[in-house]
């Protein structure tokens, strides 16, 4: 790679080498240009140095480094990953880049090359344009794969430094479900060219032909792990004419994720109303649900399901539900100093009505909630009216709005008025 391509190579040229053409960078070659950059005291990079050859192989020297929980000379800085990264990248003369697989195309990036390609050099396609590939790499002096995909794919290939963590993290992720879907999507096409009239049949009910076919299984269950991890506060499935497109609600914004076919993506809803035990075969109307599942720790999470018919199918919210986060602390909550001083003021009254309002995500129950614990005590009676009932807790009287017998909020509100309540919740 020329200066051109790879901003801060002239920089780099001006600096001790931290490797060799062709080899992996090494805890031995990072060392002195720690020392001399002034984040490492010479003492601890003997000590480190005395060691580095028992590191693992398939380690890669700056996790190497990281887990040993090293700290600049002042003490006041730890050289983890989010340091010795940046470091590195401007120390080689390549941009870094913080891998954001919210921003990644996944169906394009894994036409790329194959994951065994990828694993095998240590890379990972991230942005793929009409002129130009930006890959991500640990090891800047492996550069055998570079000439090979420029010659292959007929494009510039541009290089970025990313953690080596989340590159090997990534590239099982991307490449994993690129490969389900195209296998979800394959079954479906074999199965239409085999049983046709099964597929008529099908399609006149409603329901899916794939929706418990085991890759269909792997995509929805990838997706709910995928929105735990990205701490989404719900998730869209929304159909379109030719696919369907996923995307994630991260602090109030949307972000688009994924799109998947339109045969998998009917498949996918199917297969998540099938679990909310919804009417599949139903899809004129709006639907309710909800899910039950657990995240990557074990902890419980539940997801509200929402359905409504458009033009081109079924649109699918999932609100993701987690019981833990319904009861914080008012400092968690953002309320400091006058703010909190006239909440409490307020939910202190004897009588009085509190409208808490806000949108979508916006912490308008987890208020609730947590104001509600905090007033329940022995000596009040604490009532709510709820559709759903969020969150089960021994301390309040909780009713379940009910509209399949005409119990709405107006009926639940004049019954607990008879109920001698010291405080009530719509």
């Amino acid at each position: 790679m020329n200066a051109r391509t790879d901003p801060g190579a002239a920089l780099a040229a001006a600096l001790p080498p931290l490797g060799q053409p062709g080899r992996r960078v090494a805890v031995e070659d990072l060392l002195p240009a720690l020392v001399a950059d002034g984040l490492l005291a010479p003492a601890d990079a003997e000590a480190v140095a005395r060691y580095a050859r028992l590191s693992s192989a398939d380690q890669h020297a700056l996790v190497a480094l990281a887990r040993r929980k090293l700290k600049s000379p002042d003490g006041h800085r730890l050289l983890d990953l989010d340091v010795l990264c940046p470091w590195f990248a401007q120390r080689v003369g390549l941009p870094y880049v913080h891998i954001d697989p919210l921003k990644v195309d996944l169906s394009r990036v894994a036409e790329v090359m194959s994951s065994q390609y990828a694993t095998r050099f240590r890379i990972l396609p991230l942005e793929v344009k009409a002129g130009e590939i930006t890959i991500a790499t640990a090891e800047p002096f492996v550069t055998d794969w570079v000439d090979e995909l420029r010659s292959l794919l007929r494009r510039e290939i541009r290089r970025v430094i990313a953690n080596p963590q989340d590159i090997a993290h990534y590239t099982v992720e991307f490449f994993t479900l690129a490969r389900t879907v195209r296998g979800a999507q394959k079954n479906g096409q074999v199965a239409h060219q085999n049983n046709f009239e099964q597929l008529v049949e099908l399609g006149r009910s409603g329901r899916s032909l794939d929706a418990n076919d085991q890759h269909v299984v792997t995509i929805v269950d990838w997706l709910w792990q995928y929105a735990f991890e990205q701490r989404a506060s719900d998730i869209h499935m929304e159909p379109r004419r030719d696919a369907g497109t996923i995307r994630f609600r991260i602090d109030g914004v949307l972000h688009n994720v994924y799109q998947v076919p339109a045969s998998v993506f009917a498949a996918m809803t199917s297969r998540i109303k099938l679990l909310g035990r919804m009417d599949v075969i139903e899809k004129r109307r709006p639907q309710d649900g909800r899910i039950k599942t657990r995240n990557a720790d074990g902890r419980e999470i539940e997801l509200r399901l929402s359905t409504l018919p458009t033009a081109f199918g079924e649109k699918l919210v999932m609100r993701v539900f987690d019981p833990e986060v319904l009861v914080r602390d008012f400092a968690e909550l953002g309320l400091h100093d006058h703010d909190l001083e006239t909440w409490e003021s307020m939910t202190a009254r004897p009588n009085g009505i509190v409208l808490v309002t806000g949108p979508t995500g916006s912490g308008k129950t987890t208020t609730l909630y947590s104001t509600l614990r905090q007033l329940a005590t022995d000596e009040v009676n604490v009532c709510t009216v709820e559709d759903p009932i969020e969150m089960v807790e021994p301390r309040f009287n909780q009713m379940q709005v009910q509209h399949g017998i005409d119990l709405s909020f107006a009926d639940g509100i004049r019954a607990l008025m008879r109920q001698d309540p010291d405080i009530t919740r719509r």
